[in-house]
């Protein structure tokens, strides 16, 4: 069949690693310094793997491969799981190169199951989640309602997974720590993705009336009528607005 897969250019690739550690199914690896593409049906062509590659030596094209194979992603998985002797649920999220902070990666489920059976499940869909680390543009953005959150919100308002980042793309951010304008970023952000909406999530402090201004301009810069809304978190874990 003929379909969208990833191809590598050899030629570009520096040998970092960082797209074989971000492509979950396992259908990149490194050979003789150089990312290859191992197998076409372990490669879905989301791309997780492109956000991570500094060099360009990865784009996709459309030609006669094999269909995804999920099952076989899954079966892969759990015998690599089971030879480290590590969850099975946590083999997917394994990082191998490079700063772990500033790899692009889908995130595939939440928390629950037979190695964390007391943990409520996340509901955090991708990382990173830093605005000051995550790409300008990545598959997991298309079509994504957009969270802005403020770094203090998730621990003033207990159930911030469930109410705020469920069904959402997230990234945060302080201007107090970070002493930057966010704004500059967040504005190529939404002009290269396709994103349906945005929520701001702040605290009542004034400090993060940066971080409500940052994304407001943000989004008349964008040059596209993207729905939006503010809503603010006291300090002591009530929603004010």
């Amino acid at each position: 069949m003929k379909r969208r897969i990833i191809q590598i250019d050899e030629t570009k690739c520096n040998g970092c690693g960082a797209c074989a550690a971000a492509c979950h199914e396992g259908a990149i690896a490194m050979v003789d310094g150089k990312a290859r593409l191992m197998r076409d049906d372990y490669c879905d062509g989301l791309g997780d793997c492109l956000p991570t590659c500094s060099t360009g030596a990865i784009t996709f094209v459309e030609r006669e491969a094999a269909p995804y194979d999920e099952a076989a992603v899954l079966a892969a998985k759990q015998n690599k799981a089971g030879a480290a002797g590590g969850c099975p649920g946590s083999a997917a999220h394994t990082l191998h190169a490079g700063c772990p902070g500033s790899r692009a990666q889908v995130l595939e489920g939440s928390t629950e199951g037979a190695c964390a059976p007391t943990m409520a499940p996340s509901r955090l869909r991708q990382w990173p989640v830093q605005i000051k680390l995550v790409p300008l543009q990545a598959p997991f953005f298309d079509g994504a309602k957009l969270l802005i959150a403020a770094d203090c919100t998730a621990y003033a308002y207990a159930a911030f997974h469930e109410r705020f980042i469920r069904g959402h793309i997230t990234l945060v951010g302080c201007p107090k720590l970070d002493s930057v304008d966010y704004s500059e970023k967040l504005t190529e952000i939404l002009r290269r993705n396709d994103i349906r909406e945005v929520t701001v999530v702040r605290m009542e402090v004034p400090c993060c009336g940066g971080l409500e201004n940052a994304a407001k301009r943000a989004l008349q810069a964008s040059g596209k009528f993207i729905p939006w809304q503010v809503v603010t978190i006291s300090t002591d874990g009530r929603i004010l607005d």
